[in-house]
């Protein structure tokens, strides 16, 4: 493959990356923001907006999760072990964290020189 070619793919798969993190962190965030605040919101202090509010959001989330998941493994050759990691996780609460950190190592590889 011509070199100009190969750093253009790179450049293009780190800043999917770039995306895929910044999504991570953000359905991450939600579902930590449903779970421990709008959740308890409703079942003790009775305030049922909370997940009235929260839930649609987290869900737009999830699936802005889904398919930047599906874009981004769908460019480059991804091991199918962690494909599922990649989406198993996103259910466990936190763990929208230890995606980012794994996805910016991926990232900070492809900014080393081929």
């Amino acid at each position: 493959m011509i070199p100009a070619k190969q750093d253009l793919m790179r450049n293009a798969e780190r800043d999917q990356l770039r995306c895929m993190r910044l999504v991570s962190l953000l359905e991450g965030t939600t579902l930590i923001a449903l779970i421990f605040v709008a959740v308890p919101l409703k079942r003790l202090a009775g305030y049922s907006l909370a997940t009235s509010i929260m839930g649609p959001i987290h869900g737009f989330a999830f699936v802005l999760y889904v398919w930047m998941l599906i874009q981004t493994v769908a460019g480059g050759h991804w091991p199918r072990r962690e494909v599922i990691r990649l989406l198993v996780v996103a259910f466990i609460p936190f763990g929208a964290f230890w995606n980012e950190r794994d996805l910016r190592r991926k990232q900070a590889a492809l900014a080393l020189p081929a």
